[in-house]
């Protein structure tokens, strides 16, 4: 893998914004940007916004920012001067108003030679100067280049100042809008809450992720002002010192009580559950505290939030959950909740195959023991598992009824420290 930046073109080629990734480092090219509609920013009280985007719409030339981990500098021949307050912040872009899927280019350098000739040349881009980039490649080389990076359009709309819960010398504590990424991605390190959050406080030092929630899922998040709280954190986190609350809106009533699955150990989703022990599949645990039937959400309220309407086939009520959660897993609530005929509302990757199976009943090979006594080899049984997956849906685009609700732990001297987020959008 080449080590190289992360590039956002700029509308009509006018400049480019490079940037440093930390973890990966892959080039990028966004097209067609544009800042949201002025009035849709006022509706959400963000009008603040425009002036820095509009600053990149107008005024955009070819800025560089360094490579260097140790020190970033930003060089530009703009007039207006950028802030001395984590000047990094100036790299955010207009958002696009279209919403283009995420494309990536696998490109193998035959030849060495310098990167931006190369990708240019490959991807039929303007050319660009070589004063702007001076890496050379070597032949041979791999390299994944993000054209469409995946874009959080929320982050535009959100007054994030409102979204602060609490503010410590060591630690912020944020309601999570849904729609957003707590950190960055591989092809999107700005378009962030740990960086919206720190350009909201004014803060010098950029915050620290300590723990993800889903893009799609609101509520409590904890984000660490040192590198030292961000370590203490990963530790609480690690022996079960932190707890967590949440509030899911399911679709049917769920039991009060303990909840127990087996999860496929498999990276991508949708999240495969089984009711049965599985060799090598991981334990998911939930305490579904208490279950209350709630009037389903209007369709007012689901459009304003983003829910998807999935056809589920009553809609009557909604069931409001109270979840402890025990296990840490990645779609665990979704996954649980689903696998019991309760799926999320708006949840358009889990409710689908919950639809599947109301329709033609027994579908679900990992329901009540099937996995292990229907199928006669592990070959028969891997091909129902990924069947199954297939009648599951995508990732939503916005929001489902999923909110965490509370955070606690406490430190070393035994202090308590609580949160909640407040009240989740189906309430309000």
């Amino acid at each position: 893998m080449a080590m190289v930046s992360s590039l956002l073109w700029i509308p009509n080629y006018r400049g480019i914004v490079v940037v440093p990734v930390t973890i990966l480092r892959t080039l990028s090219a966004a097209t067609s940007h544009r800042h949201y509609n002025r009035q849709k920013n006022k509706r959400f009280g963000c009008s603040n916004w425009d002036s820095d985007l509009n600053f990149y719409q107008k005024n955009c030339s070819r800025t560089f920012a360094s490579d260097s981990v140790a020190s970033i500098a930003i060089t530009s021949n703009l007039s207006t001067p950028i802030s001395k307050c984590h000047v990094e912040y100036n790299r955010l872009l207009p958002c696009p108003t279209e919403n283009f899927l995420p494309r990536i280019e696998h490109l193998v350098v035959k030849e060495g030679g310098p990167v931006l000739d190369f990708i240019t040349k490959a991807l039929d881009l303007p050319p660009l100067s070589d004063r702007f980039w001076s890496s050379v490649l070597r032949a041979w080389t791999y390299l994944r280049v993000h054209v469409r990076p995946k874009r959080f359009p929320r982050c535009y709309e959100i007054d994030w100042k409102s979204r602060i819960i609490a503010v410590t010398e060591s630690y912020v504590v944020l309601n999570k809008p849904a729609g957003t990424s707590v950190g960055g991605t591989t092809d999107n390190i700005e378009e962030t809450c740990a960086n919206f959050a720190t350009r909201a406080l004014k803060l010098t030092t950029p915050l620290k992720t300590t723990h993800q929630i889903d893009n799609c899922t609101e509520g409590c998040v904890v984000l660490a002002k040192t590198k030292d709280y961000c370590s203490v954190f990963h530790r609480k986190i690690r022996e079960k010192k932190v707890k967590k609350l949440y509030l899911a809106l399911a679709a049917a009533y769920v039991p009060p009580g303990l909840m127990t699955h087996y999860m496929r150990p498999f990276r991508m989703a949708p999240k495969i559950v089984s009711q049965e022990l599985i060799p090598g599949w991981n334990l998911c645990q939930l305490e579904v505290l208490e279950c209350r039937k709630v009037p389903w959400p209007n369709a007012w309220i689901e459009e304003e939030n983003g829910i998807q309407d999935l056809n589920w086939p009553n809609k009557d009520f909604a069931f409001e959950c109270k979840i402890n959660l025990l296990t840490g897993r990645t779609h665990q609530i979704r996954a649980q909740l689903a696998a019991c005929g309760a799926p999320l509302v708006g949840d358009s990757m889990y409710m689908p195959a919950v639809i599947s199976e109301l329709a033609n009943p027994g579908l679900n090979p990992v329901r009540n023991g099937k996995y292990k006594k229907e199928f006669e080899s592990e070959a028969d049984r891997e091909s129902a598992i990924e069947e199954w997956a297939t009648k599951h849906g995508k990732e939503p685009g916005v929001s489902i009824g999923l909110q965490a609700s509370q955070i606690s732990w406490d430190d070393d001297e035994d202090q308590r420290h609580l949160y909640q987020a407040g009240p989740p959008w189906w309430t309000q």
